[in-house]
């Protein structure tokens, strides 16, 4: 009788069966799951029914959820209000307060110090990285630089002179996706010529803002790069003493200006043919990981489906 009515014929088992061609089409499985909706009963119902008196719960419930809502909305207003004026008015009083936030957004981190690399002929040589290409591009990021007493020296050989401090990696901070107070970590690496755990040399794509949300068309501003170097260079020929926590990073232009793929509803990116590809940047214009997927010769295919807040930002 067990062995008769038995069977894997249900909807469930069926499902597998779509899988592969769905990731295809549509992006990551991940970006579709009830996780959200499910941890809202945490906060909607089994919290509340902790707080009350188990007599007449539910109405308890609504009423202590309607009481952190309005809570909540209430501390974003004023969250919002102390960045556009800087002060806040308190109501009935008239007196103004101190604008204060109720969350920092974590700051980058550089881990990973690396060895003998005091100098940037010897980053250079660790990276393998040819020297002239790396002075270039140093300069070309002071001359960009605001002209203050915390810019760094123009002339390269005082730049030959300055302390540097290479790293392997880069801790970036994310927000979640509509949870703007919580956020994941992004370690992006890039090893140089050694090896990461037993496999080969790390150097990770990542996203890079480069400009408003009006450039390189459905990409907003962003561009996809491949992390090339990561360091800390400080200007010990000036008072200020000012350290710079810089990135080099090689460009990915858009292909067909950073509009979608009509076929494969992706973008698509590309190696330069002409013009240079590196480039130096802050450490605060590197804005998360990025996923690309080999498409052609020189060419990649930007996942951008990769979570949540990354599909939500590009569409």
């Amino acid at each position: 009788m067990v062995r008769r009515e038995n069977h894997f014929n249900f909807i469930k088992m069926h499902y597998l069966t779509h899988f592969a061609s769905h990731v295809r089409r549509f992006g990551s499985i991940s970006m579709y799951s009830t996780e959200i909706r499910e941890l809202a009963h945490k906060d909607q119902i089994k919290d509340g029914y902790r707080l009350s008196n188990k007599n007449d719960a539910a109405q308890q419930i609504c009423s202590q959820y309607g009481r952190q809502h309005a809570l909540g909305m209430r501390l974003q207003t004023i969250e919002v209000l102390s960045k556009v004026k800087g002060v806040i008015v308190a109501e009935d009083t008239g007196m103004e307060m101190p604008a204060f936030s109720s969350h920092s957004t974590p700051r980058r981190v550089l881990k990973g110090r690396m060895k003998n690399t005091s100098m940037l002929t010897e980053l250079c040589a660790t990276l393998n990285i040819h020297y002239s290409d790396m002075m270039q591009e140093i300069l070309r990021f002071t001359r960009q630089a605001a002209a203050d007493d915390r810019r760094l020296p123009a002339d390269p050989t005082e730049l030959g002179l300055l302390r540097v401090e290479g790293f392997g990696q880069l801790e970036i901070p994310v927000a979640d996706f509509q949870e703007t107070n919580r956020f994941q970590i992004h370690r992006a690496r890039c090893t140089g010529t050694k090896v990461f755990r037993n496999g080969g040399r790390r150097n990770d794509w990542v996203w890079v803002q480069t400009g408003g949300e009006a450039n390189y068309a459905d990409l907003r501003g962003r561009v996809v790069a491949q992390l090339l170097a990561l360091f800390k260079i400080r200007n010990i020929l000036s008072e200020a003493g000012a350290v710079h926590r810089l990135a080099l990073v090689c460009i990915l232009d858009p292909v067909t200006s950073g509009r979608f793929h009509i076929a494969s509803g992706h973008i698509r990116v590309g190696r330069r043919v002409n013009g240079r590809d590196m480039r130096i940047v802050s450490i605060g214009a590197v804005i998360g990981q990025a996923q690309v997927i080999p498409s052609a010769e020189r060419q990649w295919i930007v996942n951008h489906r990769i979570d949540l807040r990354r599909f939500n930002e590009i569409y």
